[in-house]
């Protein structure tokens, strides 16, 4: 299926590894030119590297942080320099698990700005170009925690439902002008992220991480965690013109795991 993305520009937040890499991935696969950011520059130039010899598209690599507003700058000058953002791929790690009794003032903030308010900037500085043009795509990469709130990331519950709120609204706004805002919700992905937050639960249980992580993939309903290529395919779907009547929606990717009907 040729998705009609030839041509089109892309920035893309968190791209130098896991599901944000995966987004870019697939994107440059379908003739996307893309600018990639995250605040590692080792791991980021490697990213990019391996997208330009396995696509042939323009990736710039932003090595920067992105909840900056010097970081959002040098993305989006770098964008302007390709030509004009077509689509916008919010995305941010999490912030820590934990008991929310020991998170204080400065912990939320910083939370908030990372996973709420940094997508609703860059969003405000694209959003009008693309109603302009009148065509754009807004990706936001949130959490299957927003519709299934898990304990230990009270932070990225509370955050990222912020976004999901603001974002229902706004994509009612600009659907008439062509452009799709719509939030991509990840259930266990293989990443680093996702190991990361078994720490804490195998270190209590006395078991090693990947003990726990052989246990968690089983219970779910296919007995594995997705793959970072799966969910980039789903991304660049979204972005395509196939999807011109998709808005304002919270597409779940988690193998079956959310045990409801809606």
């Amino acid at each position: 299926m040729d998705l009609g993305l030839r041509g089109k520009h892309a920035l893309v937040c968190g791209a130098s590894k896991g599901l944000g890499f995966a987004c870019a991935d697939a994107l440059a696969a379908e003739g996307v030119d893309v600018v990639i950011v995250a605040r590692g520059a080792e791991a980021l130039e490697k990213a990019a590297a391996d997208l330009r010899a396995r696509h042939g598209r323009r990736v710039v690599a932003v090595a920067t942080d992105i909840t900056t507003p010097e970081g959002r700058k040098l993305a989006l000058d770098a964008v302007a320099r390709l030509g004009d953002l077509d689509i916008l791929v919010n995305n941010a790690g999490g912030p820590p698990p934990g008991n929310f009794r020991d998170w204080d003032r400065d912990a939320w903030l910083a939370a908030i700005d990372a996973n709420m308010l940094t997508p609703i900037e860059l969003i405000k500085s694209t959003v009008d170009g693309m109603i302009a043009r009148k065509w754009g795509r807004i990706i936001n990469i949130t959490s299957g925690a927003v519709k299934a709130p898990i304990d230990v990331l009270g932070l990225s519950n509370g955050a990222r439902s912020g976004l999901t709120g603001f974002v229902a609204g706004l994509a009612r706004e600009v659907a008439q002008h062509g452009v799709t805002v719509n939030n991509l919700l990840p259930g266990p992905f293989h990443t680093d992220r996702l190991f990361k937050t078994m720490e804490g639960g195998a270190k209590k249980a006395g078991l090693t991480v990947e003990e726990v992580a052989e246990r968690r993939a089983a219970q779910n309903p296919t007995r594995r965690f997705g793959e970072p290529a799966e969910f980039g395919a789903t991304c660049a779907f979204l972005c395509s013109r196939q999807a011109a009547y998709m808005t304002g929606q919270n597409i779940l990717l988690d193998g079956g795991a959310f045990p409801g009907t809606f």
